[in-house]
């Protein structure tokens, strides 16, 4: 490993410090350019569908660059650098049901929690118009959740973060389950919490099994996709509501699918691939 071509870097509160600071920068300089350009051209940019989508794209990138950068660089003299290879065509048919039975198990979870109420009632009208704003113009949609979070989400949670403190000497399963509860705490509200941590947790799995940050992504694509279409058709990210069934035996589904898959991925799945 010594002559590998990936960075052996660690995570610490002194990396996650810098990633923050890069967010806030990268954010930052999107919206001074968007009063720059109000300012000198009349336009409010902040009104366009794309604008959230860019101004995400630049924090995640900045972020990306300020940990490369003062981080990973100076301690390992390599630069940021993940292994993307692809597997054989029997693990993609391990970890597509899988995530598929976690997306229902974490539906059934969330369908629990209130959203009514003087606090959850407020709270989720305020989340429906947040997302009603991004999800307004269907291509910036899917340009935003199946393309961009997927490939930045998975580098800082996963490749940055979960990598770092396995590297550190954390246990892998700590690893990932810390790395889980951040990806969750970030989305900021208690309706995609359970299914972020959930969500996290499979690709956390998944990375660490087969040391590729391509599958993750592709997972997580595939999450967000179904989310998207179910959105854009059924106005709501229910899969009860889609297959008119109630949502236990969506859970139901959901624990069988992933409890079968799971186990034939941790226990029969052999790692084909390693970072050399």
């Amino acid at each position: 490993m010594e002559n590998s071509k990936y960075p052996k870097f660690t995570f610490t509160w002194i990396g996650g410090v810098v990633l923050l600071g890069g967010l806030f920068i990268g954010t930052m300089f999107v919206s001074f350019f968007s009063t720059f350009w109000k300012v000198v051209f009349g336009e409010n940019l902040s009104l366009k569908e794309w604008y959230l989508a860019a101004a995400n794209a630049a924090g995640f990138l900045t972020a990306i660059a300020f940990f490369d950068f003062f981080i990973v660089r100076p301690t390992t003299k390599k630069k940021l650098n993940f292994n993307f290879s692809p597997t054989n065509f029997y693990t993609y048919l391990l970890i597509f049901p899988m995530m598929t039975g976690m997306m229902f198990i974490a539906e059934f979870i969330t369908s629990q929690i209130p959203t009514t109420g003087p606090f959850f009632g407020e709270y989720y009208e305020f989340f429906n118009r947040l997302m009603e704003q991004l999800t307004e113009d269907p291509l910036v949609m899917i340009i935003t959740a199946v393309i961009m979070a997927p490939v930045f989400e998975e580098i800082i949670f996963r490749g940055i973060i979960q990598k770092g403190l396995i590297n550190k000497g954390v246990k892998p399963w700590k690893a990932i389950l810390f790395s889980s509860l951040i990806f969750g705490l970030v989305h900021g509200n208690p309706w995609q919490l359970v299914g972020a941590v959930l969500l996290g947790c499979v690709l956390g799995l998944v990375y660490y099994k087969t040391k590729s940050l391509l599958l993750p992504m592709l997972l997580h694509a595939f999450n967000n996709l179904c989310s998207s279409l179910l959105i854009t058709y059924t106005k709501n990210e229910s899969f009860a509501d889609a297959f008119k069934i109630s949502e236990w035996m969506i859970l139901t589904i959901g624990i069988m699918l992933f409890s079968l898959f799971c186990y034939l991925f941790i226990k029969k799945y052999k790692v084909h691939y390693s970072e050399i």
